[in-house]
C-alpha cells in the first residue's frame, strides 16, 4: 500500500474507526500529492504491472512525451531521446526548456503551466497543468531538469517531496528539459516494461509528427509519410484489397484500405497527436462521410456496413482545446474545431467529400478495386442473413436457459472510470468456470464457459463463426460481430489448464480470434492468465509457484520439509485461492503481434495441416525439452 503523510492516516484511521460519525473530524483536505496517490485512477487511468498496455506505468511515460510532442508542434526540438533501464525511464527534448524560476512549479503545484496561454501552446495534447504532477506523485524518485539560456536547474524529488533543490548553475547544454523517474512500487508493485507497447506508443508519436526523430534505448524512429506509414507498418504485410489512400489537409489527416482477409473495422484514431483507443467525434465523423462520400461517389445507396466491412482506417485530428472523457484523454468528447465555431463533423464530411471523391475519379483502377470490396460484402450479408438471424435466436434462447456467460455488472464501452478493468475469464469445463466465478470482482469480471475444446478454425469463412454454437455464443458475449468498437471487456483472458489439452485450447481460441477478429489482438486486448503450478507451505506461509524456478525457491524458504502441492487443472484451486490469482496480483501474458509477425503465415504454420516444418519444429523442440529435464535431474 502506498505511503500517506502521518497526519493524513490519522485523519483516515478515525473516520473508519467511527463510521457512523460526520463531524469537522470527518472533512479530510488532502494536498496535492496526497490525492494523486488516494486515487491514481483519476490521473492515469487503471494501474497494473505492465502486462496490459493500458496500465499506468505506460500512462507515466506518455504524459512526459506529451510536453515534449507539444514543444515540437511548436517548432521547438526536433529530437525526443528516451532510454529505458533498470526500471528508470529517462525523456529528454531539446526544445525550450521549463523557465527555471518555475521548475519546481511546473511539476510539482496542481493546475499550473503555460498550456493555458493559447498563445504559447496551440493544439496542445496537455491542457490541465496535471500530468507531469501525477507522474511526480507517483514515482518513488523524480527529477527534473530544464536547460535555457546558458544556465540549467536541477530539481529532486521523491514520492512528490522535494528532495534536493539543486541551485542554478552554468552550462554549455543544449536547451530543453529532461525528466528521470522511477514508478514507485508501493503504487505499482512489481511491475515490468514491455519494449513493445512503448515502441508502438512511440511511432504513433513519429508517423503524427514529420520532421520528428525519436531514440529509444539507442534505436532511431522516424517516419517520413505520416499515416500512410502507420498502416503499413501495423498492417504486417497481409493482403489489402488495393493500395492505401492517403489525405492531408491543414488539421486533418487520415489513411485507409480495406483488408482482403479479416473482417470488421480496424482503426487507429488520433487527436492532436494522443492515441484515442476508444474513438470519440472525429472517428465517427470519419466513418459517416466516408459512407456518404463512396455512396455519392458510386450513385448507389449501399449499406454502410457493406462500405465499413473489412476497413482498416488510421485518422488524425488537430483541435484547439479538446474536450476528452477523461484525464487519460481515451476519447475525444469535442464536437467543435474552435475557434472558428466549424463542427467536426462538417470539417471532416467537407474534406471527404472533395478530396476522397477527387481521388477516385483520378484512379479508376482503385475506384474499381474499392467497388468489388464492397460488392463482396453484399453478397456475403445477404448470404448469411438467414444463417445470422438462426444464430441471434440461438444466442437468445441459450441466454434464457443456459449459463455459458456470468456477466458482469460494468462493461468496457460504458463511461464508468473502471471500464478499463472490465474483464472476460474464458474457462474450459464448469468446475473452472465454477471456482472463477466464485473468485471475481462481479463488478468487472466476467466469465464464459467452453463445452470441450473449440473447433479448429483455420481456412474457415467466418459463416462458421455463426453455424458453431460455441463460436457464435463467444462472438455475442464479447459483442465483436461489427468490430471491437463496441467491445463489452477491456481484457479477454484465456484461463486453460496448464496442461497439453489446455494449451492446444489456447490455440484453438488464438485462432479464432486471428482469422476472424485479428484487430482484437492488434488492439491489445487479448491475454493468457498465469496460474500456479504448485503450492509450497507450512504451517506459517504459503506461497504460490508459477515455475519450477519458484517452487525450488520457496522449498529453501520453507525448510524444513514444507507440503508440496502440484495443482493438475484450475478445478483443483479452490474458490478462496483462486481470489489471489485474478485480483490485483493477477499475472497476465499479452498476445502481442510483432511487426514482423505475418497472420496468415502463423495460422497456417500452427494450425494448418501437418507440414514437414511443423513436423520438425515438434521433434527439436520435444528434443530441447528433453535436454532441459535431463541437465535438471544432473
Amino acid at each position: 500500500m502506498f505511503q500517506l503523510s502521518l497526519r493524513l492516516m490519522e485523519e483516515i484511521e478515525y473516520t473508519q474507526s467511527n463510521p457512523g460519525q460526520y463531524s469537522d473530524d470527518s472533512v479530510v483536505t488532502l494536498d496535492w500529492k496526497e490525492h494523486i496517490r488516494l486515487r491514481p485512477g483519476m490521473y492515469i487511468g487503471k494501474l497494473g504491472d505492465g502486462s496490459s498496455q493500458d496500465d499506468g506505468i505506460y500512462v507515466l511515460i506518455k504524459e512526459v512525451i506529451d510536453n515534449s510532442i507539444d514543444e515540437f508542434v511548436m517548432g521547438n526540438g526536433r529530437t525526443i531521446e528516451v532510454t529505458i533501464k533498470d526500471q528508470r525511464v529517462t525523456i529528454r527534448d531539446y526544445g525550450r526548456g521549463m523557465p527555471l524560476g518555475k521548475v519546481i512549479d511546473c511539476v510539482s503545484k496542481i493546475n499550473t503551466g503555460a498550456k493555458y496561454d493559447s498563445k504559447v501552446f496551440k493544439k496542445a495534447v496537455g491542457l490541465n497543468g496535471v500530468g507531469s504532477k501525477a507522474v511526480n506523485a507517483l514515482s518513488s524518485q523524480f527529477t527534473a531538469q530544464s536547460i535555457r539560456e546558458g544556465k540549467t536547474k536541477i530539481v529532486d524529488f521523491v514520492r512528490g517531496e522535494i528532495a534536493n533543490d539543486h541551485k542554478e548553475e552554468p552550462s554549455n547544454l543544449r536547451s530543453g528539459t529532461l525528466i528521470s523517474f522511477i514508478p514507485d512500487e508501493d503504487v505499482f508493485g512489481h511491475f515490468h516494461f514491455i519494449s513493445e507497447y512503448i515502441e508502438q506508443m512511440l511511432w504513433n508519436y513519429v508517423f503524427l509528427n514529420n520532421g520528428l526523430t525519436i531514440w529509444f534505448n539507442g534505436t532511431r524512429m522516424q517516419a517520413k509519410n505520416g499515416l500512410l506509414d502507420l498502416l503499413e507498418r501495423n498492417n504486417n504485410g497481409n493482403p489489402i484489397t488495393y493500395p492505401i489512400i492517403h489525405i492531408k489537409d491543414e488539421d486533418f489527416e487520415c489513411a485507409f484500405t480495406h483488408s482482403a482477409r479479416q473482417y470488421g473495422e480496424e482503426y487507429y484514431s488520433f487527436v492532436n497527436g494522443q492515441h484515442t483507443t476508444q474513438g470519440g467525434s472525429h472517428q465517427s465523423a470519419f466513418r459517416e462521410a466516408l459512407v456518404k462520400t463512396i455512396r455519392d461517389f458510386y450513385k448507389k445507396d449501399f449499406d454502410p456496413g457493406d462500405i465499413k466491412q473489412s476497413l482498416i482506417a488510421a485518422v488524425s485530428i488537430k483541435v484547439s482545446e479538446p474536450l476528452f472523457e477523461s484525464q487519460t484523454k481515451t476519447k475525444l468528447g469535442s464536437q467543435l474545431m474552435e475557434p472558428n465555431g466549424q463542427s467536426i463533423r462538417n470539417y471532416i464530411g467537407d474534406i471527404l467529400k472533395k478530396q476522397l471523391d477527387n481521388f477516385l475519379h483520378m484512379n479508376s483502377d482503385v475506384a474499381e478495386a474499392l467497388l468489388r470490396k464492397i460488392m463482396q460484402s453484399e453478397k456475403e450479408r445477404k448470404e448469411f442473413a438467414n444463417i445470422k438471424k438462426l444464430a441471434k435466436e440461438s444466442v437468445k434462447k441459450v441466454s434464457l436457459h443456459n449459463k455459458k456467460l456470468r456477466d458482469c455488472r460494468l462493461h468496457y464501452n460504458s463511461n464508468d472510470s473502471r471500464r478499463l478493468e472490465t474483464t472476460l475469464f474464458i474457462t474450459e469445463g464448469d468446475s473452472a468456470s465454477g471456482s472463477i466465478t466464485k473468485s471475481r470482482d462481479v463488478n468487472t469480471q466476467a466469465v464464459f464457459s467452453l463445452k470441450g475444446k473449440p473447433l479448429n478454425s483455420y481456412g474457415l469463412s467466418k459463416r462458421v463463426v455463426y453455424e458453431n454454437d460455441e463460436f457464435n455464443l463467444l462472438q455475442s458475449a464479447l459483442n465483436i460481430e461489427e468490430g471491437v468498437e463496441n467491445l463489452r471487456y477491456n481484457n479477454i483472458v484465456v484461463a486453460t489448464d496448464a496442461d497439453v489439452d489446455g494449451m492446444h485450447i489456447r490455440l484453438l481460441l488464438l485462432t479464432f480470434f486471428l482469422q476472424f477478429y485479428p484487430d482484437v489482438v492488434k488492439s491489445g486486448h487479448l491475454y493468457i492468465l498465469q496460474t500456479p503450478l504448485f503450492r509450497v507451505r507450512n504451517k506459517k506461509k504459503t506461497i504460490y509457484c508459477y515455475s519450477d524456478e519458484e517452487r525450488i525457491s520457496a522449498i529453501e524458504e520453507l525448510n524444513p520439509n514444507p507440503e508440496i502441492t502440484r495443482f493438475k487443472g484450475l478445478g483443483e484451486i479452490s474458490p478462496d485461492e483462486f481470489r489471489h490469482f485474478i485480483g490485483a496480483s493477477m499475472r497476465l501474458d499479452p498476445v502481442i503481434l510483432r511487426k514482423s509477425s505475418e497472420i496468415p503465415d502463423i495460422l497456417s504454420f500452427y494450425m494448418g495441416r501437418n507440414t514437414p516444418d511443423r513436423q520438425q519444429f515438434i521433434v527439436d523442440n520435444l528434443k530441447l525439452e528433453e535436454d532441459l529435464v535431463v541437465e535438471e535431474l544432473v
